[in-house]
Formats: C-alpha cells, sequence, structure tokens
C-alpha cells in the first residue's frame, strides 16, 4: 500500500491517498485504486507558519529549516495514521511536499523548493518515503511541473479518447490525452484557488467561497477580464509552469488595485471565476489543436465551485464534468497521481516525457528515504 502525501499550492491541508497498485501486464506498477482518503487539517501553529511563507514572507533560515523539518514530520504521521484508521499497512510514502516557491520566468532558469523532508517523512510513517519529484525534472531541463502527464493514462485506463483533463487547485493545469501515438501535451493554464481564495480571504474574511456562492451572485467585468489576460504568462507555448511566485498575494494585490471603487465581493469574486475559465478555454484554443467537443474531465478543490463549472462549460467548447464521471475521485485524484510516481521511482521507471515538461525523457523522479532498520 503506498500513501501518496499532497499538500497543494491552497495549502489547505493534507491530502492521503491510500492506494493499491493493480499487477500490469506490461510490468510497470499497474492501475491505482485508492483505497481510503482524507484530508487532515495542519495544526494550527503550523498551519500559521505555513500561510506566512506562502503569502511572502521571507523565512529566515532557521524557519525555513524547521519548517521543512515540521513538515515532513506532519505529512509521515498523516500517512501514519490514515493507514492505522483504516487497519491497513503502509509499504511506501510518496511524498510531494509543500511547495514555496516555483520559478516565475525570471533569469537563469528555473527553481522549485518543496519543504517537508523526506527523511523526516520515513521516520515518521515508518516505512521508506519518496520525496522531491520536481527537481530531477527541472535538472534534465524541464518545467519541474506539471507531472502528472505519463499517470494520468493509468488513472483513467478505459476512457474514450480523446479526452482533456484539468486539475484545479491553487494553480490550474491542463492534460490532453489524444487517444493518438503523439506525445501527451500537459502545462499550466494559470492561476485557479490562489486568484479565488486571495480574494475571498481579502473581500470576505472567509479562507474560500464555498461552492462560488457569492461569485454566483455577482457580476463580471469582461474589461478587467481582458486585462488580467495581457501578463506574459498567458502568451508562452507549453512546456509551461507557474506558481504562486508569479501568481500569488502581490498579484492579486495589483488586481484589486485595479478594481473599480466600492467594488462588490460578488462582483470580484465572479470576476475572478470568469478569468480563471477564459485561461483555462484560451489554453485549449491556442495550443491544444483539435480539442473543439471533447469531454474536459475536471478534478481539484475547483471542482466543487459550481460557478466556476458554469464558467467553464460556457467558455470551452466541451463537455464540462467532474472526473468522479470517469471513475476518479477529483478530491483524491492529485495524491494518488504521486503514489503512482514513488512507486515508480522504486521500480526504477522513468516518470519525464519531453513534450511534457521540457524535461528530458527516462528520468526517474523522487529522492528516496528508506526506512528505519526498526521499521
Amino acid at each position: 500500500m503506498v500513501a501518496g502525501v499532497l499538500s497543494g499550492t491552497s495549502a489547505d491541508g493534507i491530502d492521503v491517498a491510500l492506494t493499491r497498485l493493480e499487477p500490469s501486464e506490461a510490468g510497470g506498477p499497474g492501475r491505482p485504486i485508492c483505497g481510503a482518503f482524507r484530508t487532515i487539517p495542519f495544526e494550527p501553529e503550523l498551519a500559521q507558519r505555513l500561510r506566512r511563507v506562502l503569502d511572502g514572507a521571507a523565512p529566515s533560515l532557521a524557519e525555513l529549516a524547521r519548517l521543512d523539518r515540521d513538515l515532513g514530520r506532519a505529512f509521515g504521521t498523516a500517512a501514519r495514521e490514515v493507514a492505522r484508521d483504516h487497519g491497513l499497512e503502509l509499504d511506501l510514502v510518496a511524498s510531494h511536499g509543500q511547495t514555496i516557491w516555483h520559478h516565475d520566468g525570471r533569469p537563469g532558469g528555473a527553481a522549485t523548493l518543496q519543504v517537508g523532508d523526506g527523511c523526516e517523512v520515513a521516520e515518521a510513517a515508518g516505512v521508506a518515503a519518496v520525496s522531491d519529484f520536481r527537481t530531477r525534472d527541472i535538472a534534465a531541463g524541464g518545467e519541474g511541473a506539471p507531472l502528472l502527464a505519463l499517470v494520468e493514462a493509468e488513472l483513467f485506463p478505459a476512457l474514450p479518447r480523446p479526452l482533456a483533463v484539468l486539475n484545479l487547485g491553487g494553480i490550474s493545469n491542463l492534460t490532453w490525452l489524444s487517444g493518438e501515438q503523439r506525445p501527451v501535451v500537459t502545462f499550466d493554464t494559470g492561476p485557479a484557488g490562489s486568484l479565488l481564495d486571495g480574494i475571498a480571504r481579502r473581500l470576505l474574511d472567509r479562507p474560500f467561497d464555498a461552492s462560488g456562492e457569492v461569485a454566483a451572485r455577482g457580476n463580471s467585468s469582461e474589461d478587467l477580464v481582458r486585462a488580467w489576460g495581457d501578463h506574459p504568462f498567458f502568451a508562452q507555448a507549453p512546456p509551461r509552469s507557474t506558481g504562486r511566485d508569479t501568481f500569488g498575494e502581490e498579484w492579486v494585490d495589483r488586481l484589486l488595485e485595479q478594481a473599480p471603487a466600492r467594488w462588490r465581493a460578488e462582483d470580484a469574486l465572479r470576476t475572478a471565476v470568469e478569468f480563471v475559465a477564459e485561461c483555462v478555454a484560451r489554453g485549449l484554443r491556442d495550443f491544444v489543436p483539435g480539442s473543439a467537443g471533447a469531454p474536459l474531465a475536471v478534478a481539484g478543490g475547483g471542482v466543487h465551485n459550481a460557478a466556476l463549472m458554469r464558467a467553464l462549460e460556457e467558455r470551452c467548447d466541451a463537455r464540462v464534468e467532474s472526473s468522479a464521471r470517469f471513475g476518479v475521485d477529483p478530491d483524491s485524484r492529485e495524491a494518488v497521481a504521486f503514489a503512482v510516481l514513488g512507486a515508480r521511482q522504486v521500480l526504477g521507471w522513468p516518470s519525464t516525457l519531453p513534450g511534457s515538461t521540457g524535461a528530458a525523457g527516462g528520468r526517474v523522479l523522487g529522492k528516496l528515504s528508506l526506512a528505519s532498520p526498526s521499521g
């Protein structure tokens, strides 16, 4: 049993997916079957420390070292507790970690930093851990994200092709499965929860707009949707990746400064919803020829935002449905995917695709921290 452990760009808790991998005739990790899934909230003090860093506070070296240590312990403990509560025995933890820096296109090339030390994960969980998946991809010339292109075919094995898979986390990313012998296309489309939640924190004093209920009451400013889309990221052809360092707290502040005086919260959130949907639609139009009319399977926390799902339906020439419709739980999908990536690391199976992140092919992602001798 492999525990996929993830704290995404929204940083709203620790996702743990206990995943069994069915044997494969091809000899790979096999199809993943999620046996249990839970999101465990961060301890309040750790959540506050993490939130400060994600909101732009520059930590000291001591603070960064302690955060790396304490998040690793939290990830390993979460995996162990979920396995214990479900009576399942862990064999491996695959921990994505918490991204606190992901390159924003500045000179010098890509760089990334995920905290949550893998050795601490292994000690806390009592089993081996694979961590730090993104850095090898970057070292091999890639963007470091999104990393799930090779895994999507295993998560969605029986679906008719073509199919587009959209993940709506803090940042949204898109994978195109053409059904033909072509490289899988995957790229970040732009902000999602990082924008919507950022506005909700500022204007509603809430962590997010539950179900998009406030946005549903508002009116969108198409002028602002177009103006926000002038950012150079959106003209960049794949492979491309981004993060909070580009579309984080400072960017949200700048957008709100451009807003009309006395802008209602519902209008701001509705405009943000329409912008997120337009970023996805633009990505499909500009970079995925032949995608018009193909289904769009949506996963991630954004799938629960009804206003956003309606906006996607209106702006994308696609049938937009939750990935649950295709047999994949939208909340656990990314954690399950990292469980597969962790298994691939232990088996020595490569997980890079040049058409995905731009990394040279044939690289095994992740670093292995062995279990303690006592188990």
